[in-house]
C-alpha cells in the first residue's frame, strides 16, 4: 500500500505542480505570467497578475508538498481548492475532457481527498518527521475546506463578462438544451 501511495503522490503532485509552473512561466509549455493572467481574464476572473500568481503558486506548492508527502492534509486541501476552481471554469462544458469538461479537475480533487483521508504512507516526509497519523479532524477539514475554499474563491473573483466579451463555449448539446 505504501508503494502505491508513493506512486500516486508523485504522479499527481508533480502534475499539479507542473500545471502551476505553466501558469506563471514559459516552462513546460506555459505562456508566461502574461499568458496565465490572460487565461484567468478569459475565464471571467478579476485580479489580473495577482490571481495568476496565487493560483500558480498554490498549484506549485500543493503539488510539491503532495509529491513529498509533507503536511499532507494541508497540501491536499490546497490542491483540492485550486482544482475545484478549475472545475468551475469547465463546468458549463460538461463532464468529459474531450469537450474540455471538468473530468480531469474532478479526478484531481478526488485524489487529493483520498490522500487526505488515507495519509501519504510510509514513504513520505510526514512519516519521516513523525507527523503521522494525522488526526481525523484534519483529514475531514481538508476534504471540506479545500473544495469549499475553491468555490468561495471562484465566487469572490468572478466578474460578469461584458456583452460580447466571451463567446458561448458550451457544447452544442448544452446550448440545444437551453
Amino acid at each position: 500500500m505504501d508503494d502505491g501511495l508513493l506512486v500516486l503522490r508523485l504522479v499527481v503532485g508533480l502534475l499539479i505542480a507542473g500545471h502551476g509552473v505553466q501558469k506563471v512561466s514559459f516552462r513546460l509549455g506555459g505562456s508566461g505570467l502574461a499568458g496565465g493572467t490572460e487565461e484567468f481574464r478569459r475565464d471571467g476572473f478579476r485580479g489580473g497578475r495577482l490571481t495568476a500568481l496565487a493560483a500558480g503558486g498554490s498549484q506549485i506548492g500543493a503539488g510539491l508538498f503532495l509529491a513529498a508527502g509533507l503536511l499532507t492534509p494541508v497540501a491536499a486541501m490546497a490542491a483540492a481548492g485550486v482544482m475545484t476552481v478549475a472545475g468551475t471554469v469547465k463546468w458549463h462544458k460538461g463532464l468529459w475532457v474531450q469537450n474540455d469538461g471538468y473530468e480531469y479537475p474532478l479526478v484531481l480533487v478526488t485524489v487529493a481527498a483520498a490522500l487526505a483521508l488515507t495519509g501519504p504512507g510510509r514513504w513520505s516526509l510526514d512519516h519521516l518527521l513523525g507527523l503521522l497519523p494525522w488526526p481525523l479532524w484534519a483529514s475531514l477539514a481538508a476534504v471540506v475546506i479545500g473544495p469549499g475554499s475553491g468555490l468561495i474563491t471562484r465566487s469572490a473573483l468572478r466578474h460578469a463578462p461584458a456583452a460580447g466579451d466571451r463567446t458561448d463555449e458550451r457544447t452544442p448539446h448544452a446550448r440545444a438544451a437551453d
